[in-house]
């Protein structure tokens, strides 16, 4: 059972390894186009924070091990969320915060439903795989320590488009004709 559940774990950091790769590539090219970051400074944090979470999940695994094929499945749904997520933003999907100036916010997929879809899959994840292996401490540890770093993320964030808030509309429209 505890190799399954490694087995888990490292599927997971492989495919936040991927994220980041992806995600280095989009941010080049969209500096590349004049792209702005905003709050550079607590972007180690964040990386710091999944490398944590990773890692805790991976010490803290109890004996006897019992896993949660439910709460497994939940996070397979969430995988397929955040793909969607991915796909919706293609070459402006980053894990920085990066604003082009003049380009329209998405507003399709799953951005027609919330402002910030990847950060509930992220809220989600962090609590669920824990749960999924019977690790109430870690999820409530890093469901806190989240929670505070999206508060200032979402504030960051917000404040570096609030200005092409507008356009996110008159820019779909525009990109339909």
């Amino acid at each position: 059972m505890r190799a399954i559940a490694y087995a888990i774990i490292a599927l997971v950091a492989l495919q936040r390894l991927f994220e980041v790769v992806y995600a280095a590539r989009n941010t080049a090219r969209l500096k590349q186009r004049g792209a702005i970051e905003v709050g550079a400074g607590h972007y180690p944090l964040i990386v710091l924070l999944h490398i944590a979470w990773l890692a805790a999940i991976a010490l803290a695994l109890p004996r006897p091990l019992t896993i949660s094929w439910t709460l497994i499945a939940l996070m397979v749904l969430l995988q397929a969320l955040r793909a969607w997520v991915l796909v919706t933003l293609g070459p402006y999907w980053t894990t920085r915060i990066l604003t082009v100036p003049d380009a329209p916010l998405v507003s399709r997929g799953p951005y027609r439903f919330v402002r910030h879809p990847n950060y509930l899959v992220v809220v989600a994840e962090i609590l669920v795989l824990p749960l999924a292996f019977a690790e109430w401490w870690v999820a409530a540890v890093f469901t806190l320590l989240n929670a505070a770093m999206l508060s200032w993320r979402i504030h960051l964030e917000d404040l570096a488009l609030k200005d092409r808030r507008g356009l996110g509309e008159a820019g779909a429209a525009a990109a339909k004709d």
